[in-house]
């Protein structure tokens, strides 16, 4: 899928809308939209069928309004994708008492960013190196900051942890939906693809060749009931990438 990218329209339109500038004046009768009924219909276009299907005709259509009328509101897709982004950025829960420390919180962001992914997949094709900085975005950013708060680590280093866990996540998640889109794409289910293929691998696999695989393997399988575990494997991951962490703040 083509990636998209973030801050490629009008960034100064973008930060009027995002930030409650003034609207402009207009002409003629009452306006039937708002910015926000835009920008919630883009989202679940994008949300049902992903972000190739998302244009300003498709908005238009589901709101039930010409695609022209649309840009008296957002200037263009470019600058609409940048609204959908800070308008997800709302949905993260950000609960003041967590438990278990600066761990607890690290884990609960990573927890979080993972189901936004996983409610609004689209997310995985928008690069976001130039993000335009929305009042959600700079919330999120600003809660993640502080779960390592006050922990012994330097400005910098904060903002590379959070950044840190954020990959982490994006490419867990990347897999997991994969996974999830395999017997959709296909029409197969994974025990259905491994029941016809079992009676060949059973033929062509030599244990005396690859015993460590044939035995991890055999235990994986027995344990996860398929290849994987995408949840499990998640989770095993987050525990020790904060493990790691733990090492640099109990250095300090």
């Amino acid at each position: 899928m083509t990636t998209e990218y973030s801050g490629r329209g009008d960034p100064k339109r973008v930060m009027e809308l995002l930030w409650g500038a003034p609207e402009r004046a207009r002409r003629g009768p009452r306006p039937r939209l708002s910015v926000e009924r835009v920008v919630e219909a883009a989202t679940a276009i994008a949300d049902a069928e992903g972000l190739a299907a998302l244009s300003m005709r498709r908005v238009a259509e589901r709101l039930g309004v010409t695609a022209m009328s649309l840009y008296t509101y957002v200037p263009g897709k470019a600058e609409l994708l940048d609204l959908m982004l800070d308008r997800v950025c709302a949905e993260t829960a950000k609960p003041q008492d967590v438990p278990g420390g600066w761990r607890g919180r690290l884990a609960l962001v990573a927890r979080e960013s993972r189901a936004l992914y996983l409610r609004h997949p689209w997310l995985l094709h928008v690069a976001t190196n130039r993000p335009v900085l929305g009042p959600n975005l700079i919330a999120r950013y600003d809660y993640e900051l502080r779960a390592v708060e006050g922990v012994g680590l330097s400005d910098v280093e904060m903002d590379l942890v959070v950044t840190m866990v954020g990959d982490y996540v994006h490419g867990a998640v990347r897999g997991a939906l994969a996974a999830a889109a395999l017997p959709r794409e296909t029409g197969v289910s994974d025990e259905q693809w491994w029941a016809e293929l079992s009676p060949l691998l059973e033929k062509a696999h030599d244990p005396a060749r690859f015993p460590v695989a044939t035995r991890v393997g055999a235990a994986a399988g027995e344990e996860f009931a398929a290849a994987l575990d995408p949840a499990r494997a998640f989770e095993f991951g987050l525990a020790r990438l904060l493990d790691g962490i733990a090492v640099l703040v109990e250095g300090r």
